[in-house]
Parts: C-alpha cells; sequence; structure tokens
C-alpha cells in the first residue's frame, strides 16, 4: 500500500488537474503537464484514474479530457456544457460525414463565443483545425449573432451594455441601435445568422443556427468556409436545414441527459 503522505500528493494533483481542465474547458495531457509542472506519465496516470472513477470523460473528437457531469456538478455553469459537448459529438460527426465541412459547436462567455468541441480535424475542409477554445467575437461571428437573436431580452440587454462599456473599435459599426434592431429581429424569424468576410476573419464565410432547450439559448452550431469556395446563398439553400435539424437533435439529447442528472 502506498504510503499516506503519496495517497495526498496524487490527491492534490489530481484535485489540480480537474480544476485546470475545469477553467480550460478541456486540454490534452501535454498541455496540462506544461501548465502544472507534472511529469507526463503522471498526468496519464492521474487522467486514467480519473477516468476510471467517472470524474473525467475524453472528447469525442481529439485527445483532450474533459469534465463529466459528475464532476462538473461540483463547478458552476459547467454540468451544462459537459452534457451540451457529451449530446453533441455524435451528431457534429454525422454532419461533417455527410456535409464534408467542419461544424463547430459554441457556447457563450463572457461576451463572447466560445468553441467547445469541433469536428475542423475530421474535415478535409478546414480552415483551421486548432479551433476548440477560440473565442469568437459576438457582434462580429455567426454564432454571436445567432445567439444574441434568441437569447432572452434582459440577457442580450446585459450582454449589448457589456460590449458598449469598453468597446472594441471593430465592434462599433454593430452596436448602433438600428443596426442590432433590424438584423437580430431577421435572423430570429429566419431561424440562423451569417456573417461575411468583411466582419471578421478575412476570406471567410461562417453560417450558424442556435441550440434551444426549454426556450432557453444554450449555444449555437456554425460552419465556415472560403469565401470563393461557395456564396452566402449557396451555403443557406445547402445547409441550414441540416445546420437546424442537427441543434434539434442535439437539444433533444441535453434534455434526455439533464433529465437524467437530477435527482
Amino acid at each position: 500500500m502506498a504510503p499516506k503522505s503519496e495517497n495526498v500528493r496524487a490527491l492534490s494533483r489530481g484535485l489540480k488537474i480537474l480544476r485546470f481542465i475545469n477553467k480550460a474547458g478541456a486540454a490534452r495531457a501535454a498541455e496540462i503537464s506544461k501548465e502544472l509542472g507534472l511529469p507526463r506519465p503522471t498526468v496519464y496516470r492521474l487522467l486514467h484514474t480519473l477516468e476510471e472513477e467517472g470524474y473525467v470523460l475524453y472528447s469525442g473528437s481529439d485527445s483532450r479530457a474533459r469534465l463529466s457531469p459528475l464532476a462538473a456538478a461540483l463547478g458552476d455553469n459547467a454540468p451544462m456544457r459537459s452534457r451540451l459537448c457529451q449530446a453533441a459529438v455524435p451528431i457534429l460527426a454525422k454532419f461533417t460525414d455527410i456535409h464534408a465541412w467542419p461544424v463547430d459547436l459554441s457556447t457563450y462567455e463572457d461576451a463572447h463565443m466560445v468553441i467547445q468541441e469541433t469536428t475542423h480535424s475530421r474535415s478535409p475542409l478546414s480552415v483551421d483545425p486548432g479551433m476548440v477554445g477560440y473565442s469568437l467575437p459576438i457582434l462580429r461571428s455567426s454564432a454571436g449573432r445567432a445567439y444574441l437573436s434568441v437569447c432572452g431580452a434582459r440577457e442580450r440587454e446585459i450582454i449589448i451594455d457589456l460590449l458598449r462599456a469598453e468597446p472594441c473599435q471593430e465592434d462599433l459599426p454593430f452596436l448602433q441601435s438600428g443596426w442590432l434592431d433590424e438584423n437580430l429581429t431577421t435572423y430570429f424569424k429566419q431561424g440562423y445568422a451569417t456573417r461575411g468576410p468583411r466582419s471578421f476573419r478575412p476570406k471567410t464565410s461562417s453560417l450558424a443556427v442556435p441550440i434551444l432547450a426549454d426556450d432557453r439559448a444554450i449555444g449555437c452550431l456554425s460552419i465556415i468556409w472560403v469565401t470563393k469556395a461557395m456564396t452566402m446563398e449557396q451555403a443557406i439553400a445547402r445547409y441550414a436545414t441540416a445546420l437546424q435539424d442537427s441543434s434539434i437533435e442535439i437539444a433533444t439529447g441535453f434534455s434526455h441527459l439533464h433529465a437524467a442528472a437530477l435527482p
């Protein structure tokens, strides 16, 4: 049997790993090792133990570890993200297998949309494989616009106030009341939002749909492509409905996981 001091040290290291993963959203063993200053074999061993005990799950799209619903229940809004990712992974993979284009799952965090899961590593048409953890400006991304179009009025007001309090120069044209009222209403009515190459990430365009569970916005799905590959009209005609169908599937799966987690 290992000495008590070794058990305490292992527990301490395991908790540090859980805290780091919770903060990062998801992380590879090499990233954990570098950030925490732990030997990589130790990190692998502790992750394996945490997985066996049900506190860690591995992403379905790469080798990143993320908190399981069991561990996430100890945190703030991490349970929602964990269940959302768990429901989304197979549906994202199915979308890319059928349509080839990579698809991203993002959630709202601190006036940004943060990519939680993606199929960029799975798609031959990826423009950037390192998208997980990428922060998207909420007014200049299709995901952010889709989210704003469906979130509650009070939440939307708070987000806009936050953006106006510390305005980014690139956001100023989109903070005008006229632009917000007209475009967010349009996005809400059509069920998807768009972003052209001039507002963010030059030479690319994107299309996004919200994910709603119990009439509450919990995230967004989006695809991104090199603008010259197809027009926005072509993208909408080909993929808007497929994204909406995937969104409904994810919301249904999320609701089932959420209900199962209730006491």
